[in-house]
């Protein structure tokens, strides 16, 4: 019932009643109408359809309401993020109520002058009830301080439970009610630590986000209950790899190993094996495991630890595939032609032992004709027909329009304490790029074989990027002076990857990546397959990280209930009839909760950034320009730190901000400064505190030489 209404509300272009819905599907007893009412009811609050003044319904998407994250300015004004679609600007006074980080439903509206604007309709996730802050006392009297500068709020300490707190604790305050306009009282839920303890900082950060690092005792309950290792039982109907070459590679210090791998040379052909730990055999459905995994969503990877998914029981336990233990799989064994087409494949349930746990730095020395480190020689010729596979995988990806954008990423390295004491740039070498080869080809198998037999699954999506943000961009690079040809038809990755091929050997072409990269929609889960616009992908899935990623999770759980199971033609209904209406829910918030952990990932990065600083102010460096706004530009390091050098700290002229060109231009002397342009800068101020660095151009003179005039 529930997707036939949606399938009348698709093809209707205006606002129905129950009564018409009910007409069109035949249904016209008072219980029917109460059942679609029901149904009706249950999608508004999902958001999926908006219901108006006058009773009648049809899809939200369809409505002049839209959703997102609200992100508040310092200064009061915020914008409503939306996946995928232009921020909307909403003034101070038609915040309804909402704080920043809300999910809120927004109205667009003509605000000063002719510029759309937004104004907040509803709040439908309060994601500040829990808010992290500083405990301290002045004259006598409890206050809070928030770690988000952006919550313009008071709260007010209730009495109870401050009897533990010391000035410089970091706490964890729940609001439960508005005294004032945006004043709050609000008791104490947890404390996080002293502000002065090692790792508390990237706890307060954590828990400001709405993440939890412990496990509640009903879920460890669940878990001691389960197997330390594997059980005779567990291997009825399993496929027995045990005495196959198997092997996973993965990084230095990893503990949650995901997936091994196995190859075979044929004449024509190669049989890649790409064996995946089976983790919804022990993490089933309706267990408050199943249910804690699902609201996570996701673990959470930050500088020095990992807030995991599973208990490490499961994630660095059972689950993760250890060398010579028993461990139970998924695997996906294809044949891959000498052009890079799988041939044929096999999905199904085994039992695997792997050989030996290597890293990326070893097997690296050996496909860069190193050196065989000791323990990998039985192992050496596997690895380099594994790399001749890889290169030919890659090749045909690169052929159908798969974008490599080469962004460096960060990596900070701190020591026992927690401090930052280098910032470097993550390597990415052949081994790194073979697993990643190996993954998505396994990925895109699975995906392919559940979407021909049409069942309802979770695939991961990246949409064709809007044509707008595109010829924005291309104008943009133009009147800076770089051109580029061929088609601008940029609905076809091919195009795409002409685009990044032309501007690789530009200066600055790691600024001109990562704008580029901003232009692409965000990837998500999405129960409809639409393919995968970055990978040049028809069919794509995530299968091959179950102990880090619930929606892998949910993937190897439709495998067994599709598959392994072998269900019957009335079972197979009610499956598909459950699946379809329950994953649309459980992708958009695997979305989410992704987009949370990065958030969470990215502002741990950025406050450990500015703490690593602090102890470099007055050094200089390179950087090249990244940004350029109204107040100043961005300078990027070449270890990828970021600060500001304001317009007022640029001395020698008095400098406009160019909105097309995104430039900034002396008045009198008609210096240029422009995206990736190289520069020499001074670190003039750090704060640890709120995540910023600020930079000042060196020898302002020589700059003013070395750039464009007019």
């Amino acid at each position: 019932m529930r997707e036939d209404i949606l399938d009348i509300l698709k093809k209707e272009d205006n606002a129905i009643t129950p009564i018409k819905i009910s007409e069109k599907l035949n249904q016209k007893s008072v219980e029917d109408l109460k059942n679609i009412m029901d149904i009706l009811d249950k999608l508004e609050k999902e958001l999926i359809v908006y219901k108006s003044n006058k009773g009648k319904y049809m899809l939200f998407e369809n409505s002049h309401l839209k959703k997102g994250r609200l992100s508040v300015n310092k200064r009061g004004f915020g914008f409503v993020i939306i996946d995928g679609q232009e921020d909307i600007y909403v003034d101070e006074k038609n915040m309804n109520g909402a704080l920043n980080n809300d999910i809120v439903v927004v109205e667009e509206i003509k605000g000063n002058g002719k510029k759309t604007e937004g104004r907040v309709v509803k709040v439908l996730k309060k994601e500040n009830n829990l808010i992290v802050g500083l405990y301290e006392v002045f004259d006598g009297n409890p206050h809070f301080i928030p770690d988000d500068k952006k919550l313009k709020i008071e709260v007010i300490l209730d009495n109870k439970n401050l009897d533990d707190l010391v000035p410089g604790h970091k706490i964890q305050v729940s609001l439960v009610k508005e005294i004032g306009k945006y004043k709050y009282l609000a008791e104490v839920v947890k404390i996080i630590g002293h502000k002065n303890d090692p790792g508390v900082d990237i706890l307060s950060i954590v828990y400001d986000h709405g993440i939890s690092d412990v496990f509640s005792d009903d879920v460890m309950e669940e878990v001691n209950n389960l197997p330390n290792e594997v059980l005779d039982s567990d291997l009825v109907g399993r496929r027995d790899l045990r005495d196959e070459v198997i092997f996973t590679i993965d990084g230095d210090d990893t503990k949650d190993i995901d997936d091994a791998i196995s190859i075979k040379k044929n004449e024509n052909s190669y049989t890649l094996g790409v064996h995946i730990a089976d983790v919804s055999y022990y993490v089933k459905e309706g267990t408050k495991l199943y249910n804690e995994a699902y609201d996570r969503g996701t673990s959470v990877y930050l500088v020095d630890r990992v807030i995991p998914m599973l208990p490490h029981k499961l994630s660095n336990g059972i689950c993760s595939l250890n060398p010579n233990e028993d461990r139970l799989a998924i695997s996906c064994v294809m044949e891959i032609s000498d052009k890079g087409k799988v041939i044929s494949y096999d999905i199904f349930e085994s039992v695997i032992r792997s050989k030996i746990q290597m890293t990326y730095k070893n097997v690296n020395k050996i496909l860069d004709d190193i050196e065989i480190p000791e323990g990998y020689e039985d192992y050496a010729s596997d690895l380099k027909t594994m790399q001749e596979l890889a290169e030919i995988l890659r090749k045909e990806k690169l052929s159908r329009g798969y974008l490599d954008f080469d962004v460096d990423e960060a990596k900070i390295l701190v020591d026992e304490n927690c401090k930052p004491y280098d910032i470097t740039i993550r390597e990415r070498g052949k081994g790194e790029n073979l697993i990643e080869d190996f993954m998505i080809a396994a990925n895109e198998t699975v995906a392919s074989h559940i979407f021909y037999l049409e069942l309802p699954f979770v695939y991961r999506i990246h949409e064709v990027p809007d044509d707008e943000k595109i010829e924005d961009f291309l104008n943009s690079i133009s009147l800076l002076g770089y051109q580029v040809k061929g088609s601008r038809n940029f609905s076809y990755p091919k195009s795409m990857k002409d685009l990044l091929d032309q501007l690789r050997d530009k200066e600055g072409f790691e600024i001109l990546s990562s704008l580029l990269l901003r232009c692409m929609k965000k990837a998500v889960y999405k129960e409809e397959n639409v393919g995968h616009y970055g990978l040049a992908s028809k069919c794509y899935t995530h299968f091959t990280s179950p102990i880090r990623r619930f929606p892998d999770t949910t993937v190897h759980n439709l495998l067994r209930k599709y598959i392994f199971n072998k269900p019957n033609e009335k079972e197979l209904s009610k499956l598909i009839s459950y699946w379809k209406e329950n994953l649309p829910a459980l992708c958009e918030h695997a979305s989410e909760k992704e987009r949370e952990a990065a958030d969470c990932e990215r502002d741990v990065e950025s406050m450990k950034m500015a703490e690593y600083m602090e102890n470099h102010i007055g050094e200089e460096y390179d950087g090249v320009i990244s940004s350029i706004m109204n107040f100043g530009m961005f300078i990027r390091l070449d270890n990828m730190v970021e600060g500001l050098v304001h317009i007022s700290e640029m001395k020698g002229d008095y400098y406009n901000f160019d909105d097309v060109t995104k430039t900034l231009r002396g008045e009198r002397k008609g210096v240029i400064y422009k995206l990736g342009q190289k520069v020499r800068v001074v670190v003039t101020n750090a704060s640890k505190e709120n995540s910023i660095i600020d930079f000042n151009l060196v020898d302002t003179k020589k700059g003013e030489d070395d750039g464009n005039t007019k």
